[in-house]
């Protein structure tokens, strides 16, 4: 414990950050593999495969959304006691965060049983496509437990400075999952092919496991942070903390889940791809936003350690250190985009439309990663400060109420090429927004020494 507050508090900050930012880096990269793989196996079933799991996109976001804003709401309260040397307060809050992501997991259940099929109902194209995407997202939902529980110990690892093992335990899953896929989906090996069923067991499989080694390693002696039920009782004040944070980051990552459904709205009446492509962008993009989410997630802990310990001048300083790292990664992002279109489409689907509509979209949308730089970091700094609301503000602005209009009426005078141009605008605007509030309010986030 010692040794990871004297990093958190002394280390210089860039190699600091980098320390921390590079195993969620590839933690979260890995993550993303679970949705790849399951649409690059799916792919191979029939375009009306792909079309089907793409429709479970927006249940499956709001399982990450909630199990990811959680997770941050308690990342930045036990990093900030940890910051003031406040363990007992550190003891309550991860055991407040274990009995919540109970009952998380409980209202997942219910809502894979009775909210699944009328909302897949609504963009179904026909009762095939529904079908499938129904068997798919009954299972990924109801058993959604494994991957909050999961999550609430990456969250508290990373929370004391270790970034190592979450990334080794996402590893597991990854290759669990990859195995997994085409036996389960394809009938390998003696087993039954299940096809797009056997893509969201095996993906929940990976899921479970990784949550048990997860807890195996969080309930080791060396582990700083401990639950105790013994002395507990419910503290509406450590409640109130967390999802003071929680809920405005859960809203905020779950806003891509309301977007898509828009946009698989106005893209169903414009061509028969463009969910397809749409579904495809979505999980590629990914591999462009997850690094710079690990940024994030390695500046969170030292803004809040840093906030506690009242050092601000290393807060101001994480803050331009991540806008350069994240801006580099997004520059890649763009280049990548550009660059190889055609062969990044072609991993999905080789189908002269799908590569068509496709190589329009990635060109364009990627436009906008290296603007966004400003708001991904200023809105993580904001919620490790306790300010989400400021980041909710800024996701609104953007999934809301500039790229949805945006899309529709472009759409009406240029096609499938209005929807794309909206995003590129939405971040521009985004970030001007972002600016203006860091600014605004560094006067009550950074008082004076």
């Amino acid at each position: 414990m010692n040794t990871t507050e004297n990093l958190m508090g002394t280390k210089k900050i860039t190699p600091l950050l980098l320390s921390m930012s590079i195993p969620p880096m590839i933690s979260m990269m890995i993550q993303a593999l679970y949705n790849i793989v399951d649409s690059i196996f799916v792919a191979r079933l029939s375009p009306d495969a792909l079309t089907a799991v793409s429709l479970a996109f927006p249940m499956q976001n709001l399982v990450l959304a909630l199990s990811v804003g959680f997770g941050i709401g308690l990342n930045a309260c036990i990093a900030r006691k940890l910051g003031a040397k406040n363990y007992k307060a550190v003891e309550q809050t991860a055991t407040h965060g274990f009995l919540l992501t109970a009952l998380h997991s409980i209202l997942f259940m219910l809502i894979g049983i009775f909210v699944t099929k009328p909302f897949l109902s609504i963009f179904a194209q026909n009762d095939q496509i529904l079908n499938m995407s129904c068997s798919y997202t009954y299972i990924v939902i109801i058993c959604a437990f494994g991957q909050l529980f999961h999550l609430y110990a990456e969250k508290i690892f990373q929370a004391t400075g270790n970034m190592i093992t979450p990334m080794f335990i996402q590893g597991l899953g990854a290759i669990i999952n990859i195995i997994l896929d085409p036996i389960l989906i394809f009938g390998l090996f003696g087993f039954p092919a299940m096809g797009i069923a056997g893509a969201a067991i095996a993906t929940v499989t990976a899921q479970i496991i990784s949550c048990g080694v997860s807890f195996i390693l969080f309930f080791q002696k060396k582990n700083p942070v401990k639950i105790n039920f013994k002395d507990f009782k419910f503290s509406m004040d450590i409640i109130k903390s967390i999802y003071t944070i929680a809920i405005p980051s859960s809203l905020m990552i779950a806003l891509p889940s309301v977007l898509v459904g828009i946009l698989n709205g106005i893209l169903i009446g414009l061509s028969d791809f463009g969910v397809g492509v749409f579904g495809i962008y979505n999980k590629l993009q990914t591999f462009i936003v997850m690094p710079a989410g690990g940024v994030i997630q390695g500046l969170r802990p030292i803004m809040s350690y840093n906030y506690g310990a009242k050092n601000y001048n290393r807060m101001r300083e994480s803050v331009k250190s991540a806008l350069t790292i994240t801006g580099i990664i997004m520059f890649f992002g763009t280049l990548l985009f550009l660059a190889l279109p055609k062969q990044i489409i072609s991993l999905f689907n080789d189908d002269p439309e799908i590569l068509k509509v496709g190589v329009s979209a990635l060109r364009i949308i990627s436009v906008g990663f290296v603007v966004s730089t400003i708001s991904i970091v200023l809105c993580g700094a904001f919620e490790a400060l306790g300010h989400g609301m400021l980041s909710l503000k800024v996701s609104l602005l953007k999934s809301l109420l500039i790229i949805p209009p945006s899309a529709f009426i472009f759409s009406r005078f240029i096609g499938l090429y209005g929807v794309w141009i909206a995003f590129p605008l939405a971040e521009l605007i985004a970030s001007v927004a972002a600016l203006i509030l860091y600014k605004k309010f560094s006067k009550e986030i950074y008082p004076h020494n």
